[in-house]
């Protein structure tokens, strides 16, 4: 009876020694700690760029999802999103609050080119993750200069090659006429079309930029049509996407149209340009597309529609915005998952860069996610889609980047 009393107590003994050594395994940075994790945003909520505020309010509402399960290992999220108005400066405060005074763990999906742009060394040289940035700008993935720093989309490079390449195989005597916002972001687009021309660089005939400020692009696009051009490249925003593809039907002028990605929403592009004026519109896709029949019967498709109508219950469907805030929190809440009781921001760069043909709900068939210590672009494939009725066709094969 004695002995099997001792070996209670040792048993128990041992257990709490384990227990102990299991508490002090666990590793927090700012930001982090046994019941919570706090995540920091940049949106535009206000100003021209607003549209992509859906894209905040899909975020906080999967992490409130997620929450009312539990949260992530037993930790709740505090998603804190601040609105920048798509102004770099503004940008900068905002970062530098959340960096410095509320210490935040990580920043996650804060939108826009420029507006990153403007953060990008600093949180470098603070080595706070500025993690799946809501922009496809190719600077995103270089690991060797800025390891704090990853995308999430294809990269606009990549996407402008394949759109040139298309052109050049199904355009008979193309003369291509830009439209890009004049900003890195618009530039990353132009310097992909011309890559992908190759030799045939010349057939751009036409070039106009804009701020993204500028209430309308009206001007930009009478001079494409007054140049002679019989294909539109479209970089553009969704607010100048749309008044691009409305004021071109308005002047009768009707090129063989490719708009990029960022802007193929449906609610926030296409209807407001009007549907009949959109016809024959080619873009990449990397995601499913609620307008799209072809996904009704599909489980990740009725999975997110019952989940919208039950966090987003007045929010429109056939906004992209949505798809995209969902699958993007998907991807960041399981990268948390995988940092376990290690929450530290090393780590989670390190979880980050460790996935091996990892698949996102509601991301087209045959593209996964994929990273490395040396590769920081997670999505590196698409495939074309066209614009028909009321919603987008997709068409072609699955391309992946290399074989642009």
């Amino acid at each position: 009876m004695d002995t099997t009393r001792r070996g209670f107590v040792v048993g128990a003994s041992a257990l709490a020694l384990m227990a102990g050594s299991a508490s002090a395994e666990k590793k927090y940075d700012d930001g982090a700690s046994d019941t919570e994790i706090k995540i920091g945003n940049t949106n535009p909520h206000s100003g021209p760029a607003s549209s992509y505020a859906a894209i905040g309010n899909t975020i906080d509402a999967y992490f409130k999802s997620l929450n009312d399960q539990g949260g992530i290992n037993g930790r709740k999220i505090k998603f804190i999103s601040l609105d920048d108005g798509y102004v770099p400066s503004k940008t900068v405060e905002l970062v530098r609050q959340m960096v410095e005074q509320d210490k935040i763990f990580a920043l996650f999906q804060p939108l826009g080119t420029p507006c990153n742009t403007a953060i990008h060394k600093y949180m470098n040289q603070k080595k706070v993750p500025q993690l799946y940035v809501a922009t496809g700008a190719s600077k995103w993935g270089d690991p060797q200069h800025f390891p704090w720093t990853m995308g999430f989309q294809p990269d606009y490079h990549t996407e402008a090659v394949i759109y040139a390449k298309h052109i050049l195989a199904n355009v008979k005597d193309a003369k291509i006429g830009v439209l890009h916002q004049n900003d890195d972001y618009g530039r990353d687009y132009l310097g992909g079309l011309k890559e992908g021309l190759g030799k045939d660089v010349d057939r751009i005939v036409k070039i106009v930029t804009f701020e993204a400020t500028d209430p309308t692009v009206d001007s930009q696009i009478i001079q494409l049509k007054d140049s002679g051009a019989n294909v539109f490249f479209n970089a553009s925003g969704p607010k100048a996407a749309a008044q691009g593809i409305r004021k071109a039907a308005d002047i009768d002028w009707r090129p063989a149209h490719y708009l990029n990605n960022v802007s193929a929403s449906v609610a926030a592009v296409m209807k407001p340009a009007g549907y009949e004026n959109a016809q024959g519109i080619i873009t990449a896709a990397y995601l499913m597309d609620a307008t799209d029949k072809q996904w009704d019967d599909n489980e990740e498709m009725k999975t997110w529609r019952a989940w919208m109508d039950k966090y987003m219950p007045a929010a429109n469907k056939a906004d992209a915005n949505h798809i995209y805030g969902y699958a993007v929190s998907y991807l960041m809440a399981e990268t948390l998952r995988r940092c376990r009781d290690e929450l530290t921001r090393a780590n989670l760069m390190k979880q980050a860069a460790s996935f091996r043909k990892f698949r996102v709900p509601l991301i087209l068939p045959g593209i996964t996610i994929n990273t490395s210590p040396t590769d920081f672009y997670p999505i590196q494939a698409v495939q074309l889609q066209r614009f028909k009725g009321e919603t987008w066709e997709l068409f072609g094969e699955v391309m992946h980047a290399e074989s642009s």
